[in-house]
This record gives structure tokens, sequence and C-alpha cells, in this order.
């Protein structure tokens, strides 16, 4: 197979990274705020449902990074699924996804800025958010330029303290509820509430699911970490396999016990005030449980930071590449990272940052593409799969995603049922389809601007002789 377009255009970067950090790369891509904080609103929406709503989520998840992960270990690319759609579906696709997600990222990353300052707050009141947000984003922006093994040491015990906490917490929960060592408090809050264990019903537990993709969103970073894995055919699968699988035991467990411990009227809300998992800590006695929480619930921002400013410059540097960004932000520095692209994507990370805290209207706007965005790029993913399968036909692959085609056609349909139901929504959700659906145009409208210009360049498309 004659693929070299794809993986050498992006040549350069090192490949340092080894399984394990990979491994606690992806769990720390997907185990953040979503889950500390974001959990309280879907528990709101579903009540003990939430279980069902997650794994729904999961389930989808699962299916896209499989996927993703098949491509990924074929052609291992800082670009990841922004290559795979300008390889084998077409150059605005590529053009498209890789530009919708680094805006979404650099939204996320903003507002997770915001966070930690307001976190900090509760240590040293008097000290201003901006500084903290300014300070730690300057510390991060600094370590990602360093060298992708710096990036991997930091991100991984940055997850190892969330996976820790998160293993505590199932240890004490459990404890309270089947009594080992104090009176267990049982798990009647399943279904003795009013309403049962489905108190808004099948509707509750779907709106459910709309939080449980964001939680989840960020487990892609494992394929975008393939250009720079030292041996991508056999770390990325086995990474998988491992992070797929602590991944659903701990959300699942996790929010079990949330709902089984507290009742889900205390711990669901439309609007946030406290963590569902501090309300279990303070009821075991623990000392300094809401402190505990909160620096654990800032290490969650800081990774998921940390990760993100990662993302934010591999899709620049692989935009430039492709010569769909100005080209100082391909160029890598000597230790093979790219400065321009982490510098580039840091202030735009401040810009946002400070758009939240001085206009939050205009912020919720630009966080309405986040929302539409990440929902596209699953979709484009899988649509990039159901390519990628058709032009390798029955060719040997390192990795093959079972019950295929069928599981892809799942995600796509149950996606598409998402986006539907947050464009109905006028609560709340319908403002991803505000501002996503306008900035699909203006995206479109760059991309034939750029076409224009760049009359000859040669898109990646292939062929299915070629490919095969």
């Amino acid at each position: 197979m004659d693929m070299d377009p794809v993986t050498n255009r992006e040549q350069g970067l090192q490949q340092a990274l080894s399984k394990a950090q990979i491994t606690m790369i992806g769990l720390g891509g997907a185990i953040g705020t979503g889950l500390f904080l974001g959990s309280g609103l879907a528990i709101g929406y579903a009540g003990p449902g939430v279980l069902l709503s997650y794994v729904i989520a999961g389930f989808i998840a699962v299916v896209m990074v499989f996927s993703l992960s098949e491509m990924a270990v074929v052609h291992p690319t800082a670009g990841s699924f922004g290559i795979y759609a300008e390889t084998y579906l077409n150059p605005w696709a590529g053009f498209m996804v890789r530009y919708t997600y680094w805006l979404a990222q650099v939204i996320a990353v903003g507002g997770e800025a915001v966070a930690v300052g307001l976190y900090m707050s509760f240590w040293f009141p008097e000290v201003p958010v901006w500084m903290w947000s300014i300070g730690f984003a300057s510390i991060l922006l600094y370590f990602n330029s360093r060298s992708v093994g710096n990036f991997g040491t930091i991100e991984y015990w940055f997850a190892f303290i969330k996976v820790a906490a998160i293993v505590v917490f199932i240890i004490v929960g459990a404890s309270t509820i089947f009594g080992i060592g104090q009176p267990a408090t049982g798990a009647a809050n399943l279904t003795g509430l009013p309403g049962g264990f489905l108190p808004h019903g099948l509707g509750g537990v779907w709106m459910g699911v709309i939080i449980g993709i964001f939680s989840f969103n960020g487990i892609e970073v494992i394929a975008v970490t393939s250009g720079e894995t030292k041996d991508p055919v056999t770390a990325i699968p086995a990474a998988l396999r491992t992070m797929a699988f602590r991944l659903f035991l701990f959300y699942i467990l996790a929010l079990a016990i949330v709902v089984s411990f507290v009742p889900w009227t205390e711990t669901g809300a439309k609007v946030i005030t406290q963590s569902p998992f501090v309300k279990v800590f303070e009821h075991s006695g623990i000392r300094h449980a809401a402190g505990m929480m909160n620096f654990v619930v800032i290490t969650a921002a800081l990774s998921s930071m940390n990760t993100n400013v990662y993302l934010c410059s591999r899709m620049l540097f692989s935009l430039s590449r492709g010569t769909y960004a100005p080209a100082f932000l391909g160029r890598l520095s000597s230790n093979g990272t790219p400065v321009a692209a982490i510098l580039v994507s840091g202030g735009s990370i401040l810009a946002a940052a400070a758009l939240s805290v001085v206009t939050p209207l205009a912020y919720n706007y630009l966080f309405g593409v986040a929302l539409f965005g990440a929902i596209i790029v699953w979709i484009t993913i899988l649509v990039s799969h159901l390519s990628f399968r058709r032009h390798h036909g029955k060719a040997a692959l390192p990795v093959r995603m079972p019950l295929f085609p069928y599981m892809q056609i799942a995600g796509l349909l149950l996606l598409g049922a998402i986006l539907v139901t947050m464009g109905l929504d006028t609560e709340f959700w319908n403002i991803s389809w505000i501002v996503g659906v306008p900035w699909l145009g203006v995206v479109t409208l760059a991309y034939f601007a750029w076409k224009r210009r760049h009359r000859d360049a040669v898109p990646l498309a292939v062929s299915a002789d070629r490919a095969a």
C-alpha cells in the first residue's frame, strides 16, 4: 500500500510517547470536569437513569475511538482524523474538521482556564481569577513547547491523580453503601424516590446522553498521539483496550455510587453549584473533603487544558503542512515540537478565556460552536472509517473493528439523533445549531477561497486500487 503522502507530510515530530503514557493521556482526555461537575447536570435530566445515559454515550465513544484507532495504526499522523477525512472523503472535509476541532478545543481550554482561576479562589479569594488563568496557561504552554516527552510525563501524572481520586471515591462510596466499617446506607435511592429509576422517563435518559457525549469528548486524543508514539502498531490498540475498559468502569461505577448514595434530587441540578462527588466524601466523615475534591477538580481542569493545548497545536501543525494555514505554523523546533502552533493556540485560548469573563453572552455563542463541532467531528470520523474500509477492501489490517459496519452505522444514527435533539431543545442546546451551522458556512467559504489561491495543490484523496 503506497500511502506515503499521508504520513510523510507531517514528518519531524518526535516519536517519544510510550503505551503507558498514551493510555493515561486518553483517560485524562475523557475524565475531567465533565465527570466531577457536569455529571450533576446529567443526573438532573435523568435521575438514576443516568447510568443508562452513560452506557449509551460510552457505546458511541467506544465505536468512534476504535474506528479511529484502526485508521491511526495504518496512518500514524498528528493530523489524525483531519488527514483521514481529507484522504478518504475529500479535502473540504479535512479542512473543515480540523479547523472546527481546533476552535472547539480553544474554546474548551479558555473555559477551563477560567474554571481553574475560580477553583483557586476557594483557597485564595483575594487573588483575581485572571491571574490564575494566565499563570497556569503560561506554565502549560511552556511545558508543551519543550518536548512531547515532557507533555507525556506531565499528563501521565495529572491523569494518575484523577484516576486515583475516582478509585478512592469508589472504595469510600461502596464501603458506605454496603456497610463496611460503618452502618450501611443501602441503594434505596436508585428506585425508592418518586418516579423510581426513571423519574423523567426515557426522554430524560436521552438528554443525559448529550452530557455523556461531552464528558467523553477528548478520548480521540489517542489517535492524535499516533504520530508521536514509539510503536503505534502495537501501542495504540493495547492502550485503547485498556483505556476503554477502565473508562467504562470508572464512569459507571462512580455514577452508580453517586445516585445510590445521595438522592438524585440533591445531586442533580440545571445549575451546578457543587460536585456530587463532594457530597459523598462529606458524608463519609473524611476531614477536609471539600478541599481535597477542589484539588482533584483543579487537577482535572489542568489536565484537560494540557491535553487540549497539545490537540490545538497538532491540528494547526497539520493544517500548515497541508498548506491550509501559514507555513510558519508547520515548523518544528530543535526538540521536534511545533512551537509556533502552540503559541498561536495559546494566544487564542487566552482570548477565549478573556471573552468568557468580559462578555459571557458572546462566549456562550462560541461555546455553541464547540458543542456542535464535537458532534460533527465524531460523525466525520465514523464516515471516514466507512470510506477507509471500502478503499482497503479485504486487505490485511493491523487492527480490525468487529461487527463492521453495523457498529459504525449505529453510532452515526445515535449521533445524528443527538444533533436533532440539540436543535429542537429551546432551553439551552439549540444555541449549538444557531451558531454551529453558520460556522460550517464560514469554514466552507474559507476553504473555497483557499482553493482558488492554491489551484495546483495535490489532494490526498485515494483511489480503491491505490489503497489496496
